[in-house]
């Protein structure tokens, strides 16, 4: 695709926007014109990082003592396998923003054909715009009904209008809110870090949770932490379309890889060291927020929970954003400056509804949020990354052609999926065949389905011409 000038086979996102920060961002899911193209690649890092830190990156660790019966040492392994895989695949994807100038479930419409993207952007929209919101809110709302002894629906009301409120305007206040907290997040955080791993007891070794052993509970904990990190995956150029089409892709990729991983690593690994003080271990999923903070001193307990609604706000942000995105990328035709906008509003009054119900039960509730996510999101990743190996990096004229078919997409997705949970799923309300019969080996559905899903779509794909 061309640097120069537009490609003339692509539809322009209309209106004038550039980098002005308070202003709503005009549009849909169109490619961005060069003219509007602003920003450097570096941004990215905290732009990525920020959301990062959140409780919920936190709560990822505390899963793998707490529910997943790891000891400390066996938790950093996994989170360090997990969230290495998940920030590599974003970092790849990441990289082809500038160039494309499209949202990530625009791109993915080489993959589906522009009918059968319908599958994952539906999937995206929800997720993201609902299920991702509505979890983030959760813990945002807990730790504010904590600081404050208000009550959870009014915290969680004031949560979700904030976040709201930042991606109405879109694209440019989101890495610039994203890179105002970062400071007061990094330090806060960075403070709490030292704090609680300085209380760790590596010799702790729960009794309870996963009772299948270290290996079950060390792919539990991959297939966990893969899906927190990957599951930023189907936004990866929703914040890359803006840069300049020639900004390197390997800084870009770099540049949005670390800042997904560093502070999922070092979040994730804080989590699982709470979990192992005073031998707790599955009793921190009863009261997630309160037990952590519970290691602190006041003043610094005060300052996490200020700190934990704060990064579930700049992590909202890019969730309800990108959801709105996904949905827009379905091409549904709305007025100009409500497309987007519009979309927004209605997965945020969603996901706050969701929200309400999630408030008694979020520790439970949010292990198995975290592995079904794995289980599209590997399937969808081997599509995207197959048909960029076999196209060879070509096909971005087909982007915006809706008489664009692509059957093998959505069909080896679908099998993906299917085989992979039928299979190998293992979660507290349906556990699979294999999964059954064979506990040790945790919860493998989202290698297997990326596998399968991979598989079927090269076999069906290798000799097309489009």
């Amino acid at each position: 695709m061309s640097v120069i000038e537009e490609p003339a086979d692509v539809v322009l996102r209309e209106g004038v926007y550039g980098d002005k920060v308070v202003a709503v961002e005009p549009g849909g899911a169109e490619f961005i014109p060069l003219a509007e193209r602003h920003g450097r690649p570096r941004q990215l890092f905290w732009t990525w990082c920020s959301p990062n830190l959140e409780f919920a990156t936190i709560f990822v660790g505390v899963l793998a003592v707490g529910a997943f019966s790891l000891s400390f040492w066996g938790a950093f392994l996994g989170i360090l396998v997990g969230t290495a895989l998940g920030s590599l695949t974003h970092g790849l994807l990441s990289a082809r923003g500038p160039a494309a100038g499209v949202p990530m479930m625009v791109l993915s419409r080489l993959g589906f054909g522009f009918t059968g993207n319908a599958l994952p952007a539906a999937l995206n929209a929800v997720v993201g715009g609902i299920g991702w919101f509505a979890v983030n809110s959760v813990s945002g709302a807990l730790a504010l009904s904590t600081l404050t002894g208000m009550p959870g629906w009014v915290a969680l009301l004031i949560v979700a209008l904030v976040q709201i409120g930042v991606a109405l305007l879109g694209h440019n206040l989101i890495h610039g809110f994203e890179k105002v907290v970062l400071p007061v997040l990094g330090v806060v955080f960075a403070i709490t870090s030292v704090v609680i791993l300085t209380q760790v007891d590596t010799t702790f070794v729960p009794t309870g949770g996963q009772p299948a052993g270290t290996v079950a509970g060390f792919l539990l904990t991959v297939g966990a932490t893969f899906g927190y990190a990957a599951g930023w995956n189907p936004y990866a150029t929703d914040y890359t379309r803006y840069l300049p089409a020639d900004a390197s892709p390997h800084a870009v990729g770099w540049a949005a890889g670390l800042g997904v991983f560093v502070p999922c690593v070092v979040l994730e690994t804080v989590g699982a060291a709470s979990a192992t003080i005073g031998g707790i271990g599955g009793g921190a999923l009863d009261d997630p927020t309160g037990v952590f903070t519970g290691h602190l001193p006041g003043w610094l307990a005060a300052l996490t929970l200020l700190c934990i609604a704060v990064g579930a706000i700049a992590a909202n942000a890019i969730n309800i954003y990108s959801g709105s995105m996904s949905f827009v990328a379905l091409g549904i035709r709305l007025p100009l400056t409500l497309r987007r906008a519009l979309a927004v509003g209605v997965f945020g009054v969603l996901g706050f509804v969701v929200a309400l119900f999630g408030l008694a039960d979020a520790g439970h509730a949010y292990e198995g949020f975290l592995l079904i996510i794995a289980y599209w999101i590997g399937p969808w990743l081997a599509v995207v990354f197959v048909d960029r190996w076999l196209r060879r990096g070509d096909g971005e004229h087909l982007l915006f052609d809706t008489s664009y078919r692509n059957h093998a997409g959505p069909v080896a997705m679908l099998a993906g999926i299917v085989v992979s949970i039928l299979l190998f799923a293992n979660q507290t309300l349906f556990t699979g065949v294999v999964a059954a019969a064979v506990p040790q080996i945790g919860d493998i559905a989202f290698m297997v389905g990326f596998l399968v899903t991979g598989t079927i779509y090269w076999l069906m794909r290798r000799g097309a011409s489009a």
